[in-house]
């Protein structure tokens, strides 16, 4: 079997983490790698990944979490977050960003900046934050797929209470809206849940060539 299907086939939602296995230090380097080299629109990163370290907010996030025991059990936790605004500030960054990093000259990149800036204005804030949560989705594919590259287990949760986690990691004045967790580790052996087969549409109903 091809190993990208492979390692496709071998991940799942994790229901039960093992809390005693933890990722080693150069793993957790890659998946945050990995998240920094998610493709974005105009490359922005409207997004931004909180590694929560403290057990005392990842159990506050429990309760936040409807009960789910992953955020606290699994060996670390992302939340990602979506940029609720897009200022002229951020994009402004961004083209110092370009020229410092392809040695650019900042006044060549104008058109490229007034094009975002005139984009990102038009729009209004719901717009913008529902632009900027379709990029922090990119990102939650590109770190699931990374965590199965490396035997890794993840755990994509939209079920949880964004305003309580807001409060809880002090967010609310940061530009940021919780948009996932994902507690990241190693399965327990006591979840179930590893040996069902995966149920997926065939590849004749899913896919269409016109």
């Amino acid at each position: 079997m091809n190993k990208v299907i492979e390692d496709l086939n071998w991940r799942y939602a994790v229901k039960k983490f093992n809390a005693e296995k933890k990722i080693s230090n150069s793993d957790f380097d890659t998946l945050k790698e990995s998240l920094r080299l998610t493709p974005t629109s105009y490359g922005l990163q409207s997004f931004t990944g909180v590694v929560v370290a403290s057990d005392i907010l990842r159990e506050k996030l429990v309760e936040a979490s409807y009960g789910q025991r992953q955020v606290a059990d699994a060996s670390h936790l992302f939340v990602l977050c979506s940029y609720s605004k897009i200022k002229d500030t951020d994009v402004d960054s961004y083209m110092q960003l370009i020229s410092h990093t392809r040695n650019v000259r900042i006044k060549n990149l104008d058109g490229f900046s007034n094009r975002i800036k005139g984009e990102m204005n038009a729009r209004s804030e719901q717009e913008i934050l529902n632009w900027s949560t379709r990029q922090t989705y990119i990102a939650l594919g590109q770190l699931l797929h990374t965590c199965a590259s490396l035997r890794i287990d993840a755990t994509p949760m939209e079920g949880f209470d964004p305003a309580k986690y807001s409060e809880i990691l002090g967010l609310s004045d940061k530009n940021l809206t919780p948009t996932l967790a994902i507690p990241v580790g190693y399965r327990h052996e006591e979840d179930i849940t590893q040996h069902g087969a995966k149920v997926r549409k065939h590849l004749d109903d899913l896919i269409q060539t016109i």
